[in-house]
């Protein structure tokens, strides 16, 4: 796919949604990172009724600690693998009282060091909460960088690289959102909505006619 293809993908992108932003409910730092790491192998949706009930309770890393795992478990055991998160998340908490004065750090590398915390939910918390260029690349990300050759590649850091350096720089604050958003609702893993796609006519992918309306 060539540059200027690119460049008119994410124009129309972003003209449809000039302010794309994150499906998790949150209103910290702190909330997002932990809502992110809820979120592994979880939908979106079932991670916010969980934290619709434990953040006004619990939203800092002092209070979710004070719940302790088994309190913390309560609260998260409608989400999938809520009890390894609940482990990791409590460690999470300890490590930023211990080591980072209660705060969530905006360094990809404090953000990795902290229990349950990958490079993608870190590229999430970088880019969202704190507003530095990352492409967290999950299912919907890899299959829309592949299926329509924006920056295909054989696994996910193969394609986060390839996205931070081929997406025009004026997107690239917001290219993670709109990819993630435009897998989730158009460029679907069965049957891609091909025939009321906004970039179809630029998108490269092969079996594209099969899913015209």
């Amino acid at each position: 796919m060539n540059k200027q293809k690119r460049i008119e993908i994410f124009s129309r992108l972003r003209d449809a949604n000039p302010e794309p932003t994150t499906e998790l409910n949150y209103s910290t730092p702190f909330e997002l990172l932990i809502a992110v790491i809820l979120s592994a192998q979880a939908t979106d949706v079932g991670v916010n009724k969980a934290t619709a009930r434990l953040f006004p309770v619990a939203n800092t890393p002092e209070a979710i600690l004070a719940l302790g795992v088994d309190g913390l478990k309560e609260y998260i055991k409608t989400i999938g693998l809520f009890n390894s998160k609940a482990e990791n998340v409590i460690k999470t908490c300890r490590a930023l009282i211990e080591q980072h004065g209660g705060e969530v750090p905006d360094t990809r590398e404090q953000l990795e060091a902290l229990p349950g915390v990958g490079r993608k939910t870190a590229n999430v918390v970088l880019n969202t909460a704190f507003r530095q260029p990352a492409m967290a690349v999950d299912t919907h990300i890899f299959r829309v960088s592949n299926r329509t050759g924006i920056a295909p590649g054989k696994n996910v850091l193969e394609v986060e690289k390839r996205l931070m350096r081929l997406v025009p720089k004026e997107f690239l604050m917001d290219a993670h959102h709109w990819l993630i958003l435009h897998g989730r609702y158009t460029c679907t893993a069965r049957k891609p909505k091909c025939g009321s796609c906004m970039i179809e006519d630029l998108c490269e992918f092969k079996q594209k006619r099969d899913y015209l309306d």
